[in-house]
């Protein structure tokens, strides 16, 4: 049986500017759910919480002080992201585990019946980029995709400087350098969760970052092709 491959997809992705973009990202997505159970692959998807996470969370945070609570506040945006995912694909008859896996042992268990599972956040303190490569490391995969909504690993910000340069290709021992190794504040987000770069290093997973709102990227990755964006190796 061939290994299950694993892909963190940004809540953000759920959630393009123009309603007419996210109904073509939606359908490249089923097609290549359609794509990876017709070669008789299995795929491992987990969502983030994007907007419904930092808007829940925003509304929580005056009168909760606890962040694990507030980072199952965020759990539970990301859960409901990955059954808008999941029911998608199941109403096209895909093999889809039919429940959301509260863990990564869990959802491993589900590939021995199903091709796809669809998964959100599972631990306060991981964001879903911990728990795409706790996954990954669940089912024996080398390697975790990270599709996000920038198109690489940059030097800095992007966004905040226009001098920032990508990488096209580091070590994992240069990730943990240029992000560190600390816990992330609920709601806060960052290219590559500090967490899951650390469960990479240490299980010899290596991790690809690309811009998921072309899900060509995807595929191209998933089918061990060459792809825009940044290859992290272990």
């Amino acid at each position: 049986m061939r290994l299950p491959q694993v892909i963190a997809l940004g809540g953000s992705l759920l959630r393009p500017e123009e309603s007419e973009n996210r109904k073509i990202w939606f359908g490249k997505l089923r097609q290549l759910a359609v794509h990876i159970e017709g070669n008789s692959r299995k795929l491992g998807i987990v969502v983030g919480g994007g907007l419904p996470a930092r808007e829940g969370i925003d509304l929580a945070k005056n009168l909760v002080s606890d962040p694990d609570r507030l980072d199952e506040v965020g759990i539970a945006a990301t859960r409901l992201n990955a059954t808008i995912i999941q029911q998608i694909l199941l109403d096209i008859g895909c093999n889809v585990a039919p429940e959301i896996p509260h863990t990564t042992e869990s959802a491993g268990q589900y590939f021995l019946d199903y091709n796809i599972v669809v998964m959100g956040g599972t631990t306060p303190g991981h964001t879903t980029d911990a728990v795409a490569v706790s996954l990954a490391r669940d089912c024996n995969a080398s390697d975790c995709i990270i599709a996000t909504n920038v198109s690489h690993i940059y030097d800095k910000d992007p966004r905040n400087f226009t001098d920032a340069k990508p990488y096209f290709e580091m070590t994992i021992d240069d990730l943990i350098k240029l992000c560190g190794t600390d816990r992330l504040a609920p709601g806060q987000s960052a290219v590559v969760d500090p967490i899951a770069v650390s469960i990479a290093a240490k299980n010899q997973i290596n991790i690809a970052v690309l811009d998921g709102r072309d899900v060509d990227l995807i595929e191209h990755a998933l089918d061990g092709k060459e792809f825009e964006g940044t290859l992290v190796r272990s």
